[in-house]
């Protein structure tokens, strides 16, 4: 697990900035309810994403349990931050108009909780806006790179816990409805040949690890001679979906 409060100070540099940032925030607006509203940015980190939400007409909150991240992020949105676990909300029931997650259901073993707080606290016809398929973000691209990973992938790659039919699944129990869907891309964090191989070796990317030496290796292999090693493929297409509540849920 990674540890925010020591990763806090170079967070953002090591995933894509500002760009990345920009193109998060702009996907999240097409799926905000229009005209004044309150918003709840969960999990907002150092906060680069929630300074773009702010506007004169909102409310904007960000909760975080990461002090680290809330020391960056306060900077960015004075007085517009509260220290709070994802799973008991610091905030009352039907409370808010809309709710932000981007970048965390991936990162729980299970997201239930966290979505059913998040339920709570959204107003009857609020929107909880989510990235899911996180782990498929660098893969929908007809690349060389995707193809050369592509088994390696389907036989150790884990069952994601934001996978978008999961969510989908839960929300509809629940009283939430489908209700937009967009696209933004991971500005910068496209990589080449030579950095996918170099994260494999390095057990950066966490389903390789349980891979066999001689599936590594072999992946490696073929990496290393896909041409233009240093040029970046294409940025990871991120996903965002938004549910909106029909009725209050305890």
């Amino acid at each position: 697990m990674i540890d925010y409060d020591d990763e806090a100070r170079n967070y953002d540099a090591a995933r894509g900035g500002e760009p990345r940032a920009l193109a998060a925030a702009a996907a999240v607006e097409r799926l905000l309810p229009q005209g004044p509203c309150s918003i709840l940015d969960i999990a907002c980190g150092t906060g680069i994403v929630t300074r773009r939400l702010l506007r004169s007409e909102r409310v904007v909150v960000g909760v975080d349990r990461s002090p680290g991240m809330l020391s960056l992020a306060g900077r960015r949105v004075p007085g517009g931050v509260v220290r709070g676990d994802a799973r008991r909300l610091p905030v009352a029931s039907d409370g808010v108009d809309a709710v932000v997650m981007v970048w965390l259901l991936h990162l729980l073993p299970d997201p239930a909780s966290v979505l059913a707080e998040a339920a709570r606290v959204l107003r009857p016809g609020g929107v909880l806006i989510s990235t899911v398929d996180k782990d498929d973000a660098y893969f929908v691209q007809d690349s060389d790179i995707a193809q050369v990973t592509a088994e390696l992938r389907r036989q150790y790659a884990p069952r994601v816990p934001d996978g978008s039919a999961s969510v989908l699944g839960w929300a509809a129990k629940r009283g939430l409805d489908r209700a937009g869907h967009t696209l933004f891309p991971g500005t910068g964090q496209g990589r080449s040949p030579r950095r996918w191989r170099e994260a494999i070796e390095a057990c950066r990317i966490p389903w390789c690890s349980q891979a066999t030496a001689g599936h590594v290796t072999d992946v490696c292999r073929r990496l290393a001679e896909l041409p233009d090693q240093d040029r970046a493929r294409p940025d990871p297409q991120y996903q965002l979906i938004a549910l909106k509540a029909r009725r209050g849920i305890s």
